[in-house]
């Protein structure tokens, strides 16, 4: 029983990836609200911030009002933001984006936190953010405004 319960263990903490500062962000390829396929490749050469959230989370909620005037104030030739929406249901996620207002990349990967962009990054709660620098690699994870102004160098 014991050697059974350790094996569990072990499949269940080796299936858990989670990315950590200095790693390379994970190449994903998601749909956006339009169900035009995005792929984290096509944001070389800048910053970007990886937002897990979704449409049932308050903070998350809350946190796109923030995000949504950090896009604003930031230059897009140096800065994007993309949210992955771990939202199970499709309609709502775009309904959040609308009443958000959220102009930046949007994307979805439905099953919760079963998700696979989820499990690939290690994400146990909402929000998750994760901020690479130009060259692709992780600086930071959940990092403040001030944080990101900073290691942006603004």
């Amino acid at each position: 029983m014991k050697k059974g319960i350790l094996f569990l263990f072990f499949l269940s903490f080796s299936i858990q990836a989670q990315v950590k500062v200095g790693d390379s962000l994970p190449i994903f390829t998601l749909k956006n609200a339009n169900n035009e396929e995005v792929s984290s490749i096509s944001f070389k050469n800048k910053y970007v911030l990886i937002d897990f959230w979704a449409s049932w989370c308050a903070p998350c909620r809350k946190g796109n009002k923030e995000l949504v005037q950090l896009h604003k104030e930031i230059d897009s030739s140096k800065f994007e933001i993309v949210g992955i929406s771990v939202d199970t249901d499709i309609e709502k996620w775009k309904k959040s984006i609308e009443k958000d207002s959220v102009k930046y990349t949007q994307v979805h990967d439905p099953n919760g936190f079963d998700a696979k962009t989820a499990v690939l990054f290690g994400v146990e709660v909402l929000p998750s953010q994760f901020l690479f620098d130009t060259t692709g690699i992780l600086i930071a994870i959940n990092p403040t405004k001030a944080e990101i102004n900073t290691l942006l160098k603004r």
